[in-house]
């Protein structure tokens, strides 16, 4: 489905829950009252003038509001974008109308009814062997290269496993290992380097400790190799973009990282442009789930990453930080890699040793607003932020 919906605002509806549940308000009542309760605020784009006049109709009428373009009284050739607001309730009253309407508008009808589904999820959920939603996973970047960004790049297996065991006793709950940078002009490693740089340290993590693994790569071959030697995680840097490595996320079945980047690593920072990052953002992760969808991936195996710094100058990044919870319209878990990016150290004049307290900034900050997972360099200090940061939010840290 080709949607031009979009989340702007929503309430907490996860809190108003507890709070009825302190109150000691039935079950029966709160099915009733909740959606009263609950407020959303979403954008479509490039309405049907014809569609955004009934449109409005029908939420007026539901007690909700439509704000179009004016020229769509009097120019029915002009699409239109639509903000709508409303409760729970009024939405599920215009919907119902709407199914019965041309125009696009029953599609639309849809689309709302699944939106809504989505934001109203709360509570802890199960992909493969992550369970997300009962505070915020942090996972330790393991980078065996000579030329990674953050200057943590190592080069022998040894110091690799090294890393990779203090990540772990330190509180991360996943090593993602990595033999390729991504890092804007980078030159790739062949399969033959990569394999040799990643699957010792995978092989010899997966003996010594029973953390759970990823591995962050663009080649097949690495990736099969990796998930026959103990990682259970695949993490990939702009998405699924061959058939073949489609093909091989199904047959094993794993946890699988799409992450959002415009362009090539080499290429990627080369005037990125967007009209609005994050519904562009939004857009793209439809087609990606989509497209894995019907490659037989297992939906309920899909993390989205909006990919912060791939393809993005530092103004897209701080407002996809500032936006990430209108991603969770999509319904999905959302892991965010903010460590020691190069936009920290332009608000900081930092240089990438220099970044921590930025990069801390940027994880806590994700995790308010709904993050499931933070991949990071710093894990002993992350954790511990993002600790505190669970405890304040209302997350069972403390139960």
């Amino acid at each position: 489905m080709n949607s031009g919906l979009y989340l702007r605002s929503v309430s907490a509806p996860c809190i108003v829950r507890g709070q009825m549940e302190d109150i000691g308000v039935c079950k029966e009542g709160m099915d009733i009252m909740l959606p009263k309760m609950r407020y959303y605020v979403f954008m479509v784009r490039g309405l049907d003038p014809r569609a955004a006049n009934i449109l409005k109709q029908e939420m007026l009428a539901a007690g909700g509001e439509a704000a179009i373009s004016y020229h769509t009284i009097c120019d029915l050739t002009i699409p239109t974008d639509c903000l709508l607001s409303g409760t729970e309730r009024q939405f599920e009253l215009a919907a119902a109308k709407m199914a019965a309407q041309p125009f696009g508008l029953k599609s639309l009808s849809a689309e709302l009814e699944c939106a809504i589904r989505n934001l109203g999820q709360c509570g802890s959920r199960k992909v493969g062997p992550l369970e997300l939603g009962k505070r915020t996973l942090v996972m330790g970047i393991l980078n065996v290269t000579p030329d990674s960004f953050s200057g943590d790049g190592i080069t022998d297996s040894q110091s690799a496993l090294a890393r990779g065991l203090e990540m772990a006793s330190q509180g991360a709950d996943i090593i993602d290992v990595g033999g390729e940078s991504t890092r804007p002009g980078a030159e790739g490693p062949t399969t033959e380097e990569e394999l040799a740089r990643v699957i010792p340290v995978i092989k010899a993590l997966a003996e010594k400790c029973d953390i759970l693994i990823s591995v962050d790569s663009r080649n097949p071959a690495v990736v099969e190799k990796a998930l026959e030697s103990g990682a259970s995680i695949v993490n990939l840097v702009g998405g699924i973009r061959t058939p073949e490595m489609a093909d091989l996320i199904a047959k094993f079945d794993v946890p699988v990282i799409l992450m959002h980047m415009q362009g090539e690593p080499d290429t990627m920072q080369q005037n990125p442009r967007y009209g609005d990052v994050v519904d562009e953002i939004i857009s793209d992760f439809r087609r990606q789930i989509s497209d894995a969808v019907a490659a037989g991936i297992n939906p309920e195996k899909i993390i989205l990453d909006p990919g912060i710094g791939f393809g993005k100058t530092p103004v897209h990044n701080l407002e996809i930080l500032n936006r990430l919870g209108e991603m969770r319209i999509l319904g999905f878990p959302i892991m965010v890699g903010l460590s020691r990016k190069s936009f920290i150290g332009k608000i900081l004049d930092a240089d990438e040793r220099n970044r921590l307290e930025g990069s801390i900034a940027g994880a806590v900050l994700a995790s308010e607003k709904g993050t499931d997972m933070v991949r990071v360099h710093d894990v002993a200090e992350t954790v511990r932020a993002i600790r505190v940061a669970d405890a304040i939010i209302g997350r069972d840290t403390l139960k």
